[in-house]
């Protein structure tokens, strides 16, 4: 671990632990004592990293209000409000977002080479806002963007932003009606990518739309777009690291389910707390 002042690399370890259990280090060249939680996102948390981002990761995949997880934890004798949630998930979530998004970049292979493109609706503040979504064939995660406009310049933005998270150019796109579609394509993919235009043969994504509707109904809609913006970002991007299946209507046996989601939830986990 290096030195959260100098950068320096010669630290040495105090056989001392912080009151809540976290090592603590030593830098030789500047004197600076930390711990391994300084510098950090919770370096001044009252609570464990294991706890907090347990609370993250409830609340991106399940459909909890603030208030929900607070009196959960209330049982189990963790006293905290449902501020400090809210508080949390605005630190954490966009890391874990950005380190999931790390991980698929360039692996979808030639299935992820066939996006289906399509925006949905979401209140905002009293106001709607569109949620651009994308999936390969196969139902995969291509990128998820939140605009406050339905036009040739949100559809832009979204497919630089799709291109630049898989690292891959589409061999084919399929949308809705929409006229801003046809020139964004050509703008930003290329010519050479086929523009299928069928309401019909983007079910799948309107299915699919189903998932981050759910979740967001108990919540009631967002106050501001921000918030939105990195709620409906985080949301997709875990539930998609969790998504058992690689292939469309994949068969996984209960076994196999429950060990794959035990080591990919356990991977989200071990992500926010070295936050």
């Amino acid at each position: 671990m290096d030195c959260v002042a100098c950068g320096s690399a010669e630290v040495t370890e105090r056989p001392e632990r912080t009151a809540r259990g976290y090592r603590r280090f030593r830098c030789r060249d500047c004197g600076k004592q930390f711990n391994e939680r300084s510098g950090g996102v919770l370096n001044r948390a009252q609570y464990p990293s294991d706890v907090i981002a347990l609370v993250v990761v409830w609340r991106l995949r399940y459909r909890l209000t603030l208030r929900d997880l607070a009196e959960m934890f209330l049982l189990r004798g963790i006293v905290f409000s449902y501020e400090a949630v809210r508080e949390w998930e605005a630190k954490l979530a966009p890391l874990l977002a950005d380190k999931l998004r790390q991980r698929r970049r360039g692996r979808g292979g030639t299935r992820g080479r066939r996006w289906h493109v399509d925006e949905t609706y979401l209140n905002v503040g009293g106001r709607w806002a569109y949620l651009y979504r994308a999936i390969d064939r196969e139902g995969n995660l291509v990128d998820t963007a939140l605009s406050e406009h339905r036009d040739m310049a949100a559809a832009q933005a979204f497919f630089r932003s799709a291109k630049s998270v898989t690292g891959v150019t589409p061999d084919q796109v399929t949308t809705d009606g929409h006229g801003s579609y046809p020139r964004a394509i050509r703008s930003t993919l290329g010519r050479r990518v086929v523009h299928r235009n069928s309401a019909y043969k983007n079910n799948r994504l309107e299915q699919d739309h189903r998932g981050v509707k759910g979740r967001i109904r108990c919540m009631r809609g967002f106050k501001s777009f921000d918030s939105a913006r990195r709620f409906c970002r985080s949301y997709d991007e875990l539930r998609n690291f969790l998504r058992l299946r690689t292939r469309h209507n994949q068969h996984v046996a209960a076994n196999r389910r429950r060990l794959l989601h035990l080591r990919r939830a356990t991977t989200a986990l071990a992500i926010l707390q070295v936050a």
